[in-house]
């Protein structure tokens, strides 16, 4: 078992419950933890024997850009698409960071952590 990193991906998206957050956007960062089987591509050297990190990136990326009120929400969504994608994944985390948001003070961010298992 194998854990794979995506740290620190940055996206500009429109989520926030405040219509002005849903207009005027935010900057996003997006951390992943993903537990995994990689022992035949660590024999293989092939692509296709391992989860393919760009397109993991990729769906991140579709569900950042769709709006949504909570970090919950989108949250919840990234973790269906992966664990529907790569179903030999046996474990994942994200974390979902909205910089500096408004809540009347200086803050560099909120964040949300979801965790599943695939049982």
């Amino acid at each position: 078992m194998s854990k794979i990193l995506l740290e620190n991906m940055e996206f500009f998206a429109y989520h926030g419950c405040f219509k002005e957050e849903q207009i005027i956007g935010n900057q996003f960062v997006v951390n992943l933890e993903i537990e995994t089987p990689t022992d035949k591509a660590e024999e293989s050297d092939n692509l296709k024997d391992t989860l393919n990190y760009q397109e993991a990136y990729n769906l991140v990326g579709e569900q950042m850009h769709q709006k949504s009120h909570l970090l919950e929400h989108v949250g919840k969504r990234i973790l269906d698409v992966l664990m529907d994608k790569f179903p030999e994944i046996e474990y994942v985390k994200v974390k979902v960071s909205k910089m500096h948001p408004p809540m009347g003070g200086k803050m560099k961010c909120v964040s949300l952590v979801l965790e599943r298992h695939n049982r």
